[in-house]
């Protein structure tokens, strides 16, 4: 036998690759060793693992001695981040989030982002919800204090009675700076009424904020505008890192001063029924994707339709002719930034999988427990997708006339 050593080039690619799930046996790197001098020396990049947001992190409980790789998995759930407390915070940075589907969105959390920023370690970020919400993980957004106003003026469109309560909240509690969503889902126009209503001059479409001065979009989006740090920012997507290395007390507070009642000017007639196919997935909220997995069409048309989900595709799928091109999501096609992503028979090609980083929930169904998707899902479902499919609809009709009798 022949004395050459010669390369596996699939190998190397294995150990560069993080989403293959081949990638931690290939890991052989020694955690450490005895140099020339008799010094025992540690490899640094032999130590840690990756985190849910893409950021390396040291186990320091000792799971790790003796062993050059932890599984992400396991890692992840024994790592607790340091707690940031204000017992008594010297001023406060009021938020308030557009919690579309009554829950944070990747905007407010960068807005977030923005305000644990500007309160440092003295101030405490106040977040105001008005209604009901579904969001548990306020902690790990960087709220220092939740404020919840509910209540039945609050609900539909109501932007007179959500100035009233906003401005009850700056007598009570008087914030160094007040940060909306300059968005078109609520944040924009309240940011604007509230600036109204307190005779402050909001930085609007603000992006950076640095050295007291912000920085917003202006002459349609080809100019920035510079200006001292207002009390109001309006500020938009990206304008912040979101908080992801400690978790925050999130204490409940309360109003002291009532809130004035407003008479309505506008009827909320409730939300106009749109077809989802006529949504572009770049703007849908709920999207259903085919790939390869997927051999009866016409059942995943018919899914689509039942959940009330906008359709997307893998490449595969629409090289294949069963989509239409301007379907294809991933970077070859279209990025998307639903709050579910429900990926059917579709394995996870890199490319996708950055099409689809913006997302904040995502659902996988695949056959293969192993796939990169499957990874990358916050639920999967392992099972032929024909039988998922058909058990979805019969779940969705049976819900729905239950629905109706208990209308009746």
């Amino acid at each position: 036998m022949s004395d050459i050593v010669r390369r596996d080039p699939r190998a190397e690619w294995i150990a560069r690759n993080r989403l293959h799930p081949l990638h931690a046996a290939m890991q052989t790197q020694q955690s450490n060793w005895m140099g020339p001098g008799g010094v025992i020396r540690k490899n640094v990049h032999a130590v840690g693992f990756i985190g849910p947001n893409g950021i390396k992190r040291i186990d320091r409980s000792g799971a790790q001695h003796g062993t050059t790789t932890v599984s992400r998995r396991s890692a992840t759930t024994e790592v607790q981040l340091p707690l940031h407390q204000v017992a008594d915070p010297a001023f406060y940075i009021a938020v308030v989030p557009d919690m579309v589907g009554g829950r944070l969105g990747s905007h407010d959390r960068d807005l977030l982002g923005l305000a644990r920023s500007l309160a440092g370690s003295e101030g405490a970020v106040l977040a105001i919800v008005f209604g009901e919400h579904k969001e548990s993980n306020f902690a790990a957004a960087g709220v220092d204090r939740l404020l919840l106003i509910d209540g039945d003026e609050y609900r539909g469109y109501a932007p007179e009675q959500l100035i009233q309560g906003l401005r009850a909240v700056d007598h009570q509690f008087a914030p160094r700076h007040w940060l909306l969503p300059d968005s078109r889902t609520g944040g924009g126009e309240v940011g604007r009424r509230l600036g109204a209503a307190l005779g402050e001059r909001p930085a609007t479409r603000v992006w950076q904020v640095k050295d007291n001065q912000c920085i917003g979009r202006a002459g349609a989006g080809q100019q920035d505008l510079h200006r001292d740090l207002p009390r109001l920012i309006l500020a938009s997507a990206e304008c912040a890192e979101p908080v992801s290395e400690t978790r925050h007390e999130a204490l409940p507070v309360e109003l002291s001063v009532p809130v004035a009642r407003s008479l309505p000017r506008i009827d909320d007639l409730g939300p106009v029924a749109v077809d989802p196919a006529a949504i572009a997935m770049a703007e849908s909220e709920f999207i259903v994707s085919g790939g390869n997995g997927v051999k009866d069409w016409d059942l995943f048309h018919r899914a689509t339709v039942a959940l009330g989900a906008t359709e997307g595709a893998s490449r595969v799928a629409v090289d294949d002719g069963f989509m239409p091109r301007h379907r294809q999501v991933g970077a070859t096609g279209t990025w998307v930034t639903a709050r579910v992503y429900m990926a059917v028979g579709i394995s996870g090609a890199i490319q996708h999988l950055q099409g689809i980083g913006a997302c904040d929930k995502v659902v996988a169904v695949n056959m293969d427990p192993g796939c990169d998707m499957i990874k990358r899902a916050d639920l999967s479902v392992i099972g032929d997708s024909t039988a998922i499919l058909q058990a979805l609809i019969e779940a969705v009709e049976n819900y729905r006339k239950g629905a109706q009798r208990e209308a009746a």
